[in-house]
């Protein structure tokens, strides 16, 4: 990825991932993290691992990023707007849906 890229890829990435290390490291220590999320073989989901690395990257500095990190990076701005793309109507504030979005670091109701 060229420079270009990185630069749009940081920030899509920080514009849409809105919980703090903190935040989403305690959020994914939930029953309800581990819960939402498609499941490989009754494994970790695949957002539940997915914080887990958004965690480091937003704590690294951005100079010590790998080429790996800002595709993780890009998967991650894919992910949640095509999630967020697909809001159910109501209250989303205890849905599969809000969980599995907090999961890839962005909590809607934040927006």
């Amino acid at each position: 990825m060229d420079q270009e890229g990185k630069d749009e890829t940081w920030d899509e990435f920080r514009e849409l991932v809105n919980m703090k290390p903190a935040d989403l490291e305690q959020w994914l220590a939930t029953e309800e993290s581990r819960d939402a999320g498609q499941h490989k073989d009754g494994g970790e989901s695949t957002g539940h691992a997915s914080g887990r690395r958004i965690v480091g990257i937003l704590r690294a500095g951005r100079k010590d990023l790998s080429d790996d990190d800002y595709e993780h990076m890009r998967k991650v701005v894919g992910y949640i707007r095509r999630h967020l793309a697909q809001r159910p109507s109501g209250d989303v504030r205890d849905t599969r849906w809000r969980h599995s979005l907090m999961n890839w670091g962005h909590d809607p109701l934040m927006d």
